[in-house]
């Protein structure tokens, strides 16, 4: 059972909010809202090609790519950028087993490591520990 926070929680609850379809990379991002003072069509529009990993679930789980851009709007650590994803990307695969969307759904495989709620927590959990 992965711990998790509010705005863990949240970014779960927008992914399944009703009457919208929305990707785990835009469920991330908007779970930052308050704290990026966008629009919610921006930032739905920052996160819109990465749903289901980037290429279809060829690469980068959604809501990893989400993380990287909150971490590249929102991070003032004064660490590198991608040092700090580098972090959060290791975290990620630790907990969740894989980084790529179709390892994590397993596809091929048949056995999922994560199902796309845990990513999003994951991921939240990661900027959360890195942005305070």
């Amino acid at each position: 059972m992965i711990e998790t926070t509010t705005r863990a929680e949240q970014a779960v609850a927008l992914k399944h909010a009703s009457g919208v379809h929305t990707n785990c990379a835009q469920a991330v991002i908007l779970a930052y809202q308050d704290r990026l003072g966008k629009s919610t069509e921006e930032l739905r529009a920052l996160g819109a090609a990465f749903g289901s990993g980037m290429g279809g679930m060829e690469a980068t789980c959604g809501a990893l790519t989400g993380a990287a851009v909150v971490l590249g709007l929102l991070d003032k650590s004064g660490r590198e950028p991608k040092l700090v994803m580098k972090d959060i990307l290791q975290e990620f695969k630790e907990k969740a087993g894989a980084t790529i969307c179709k390892d994590l759904k397993g596809v091929g495989t048949g056995e999922m490591l994560c199902s796309c709620d845990d990513c999003v927590r994951l991921a939240v959990l990661g900027l959360e520990k890195h942005l305070g």
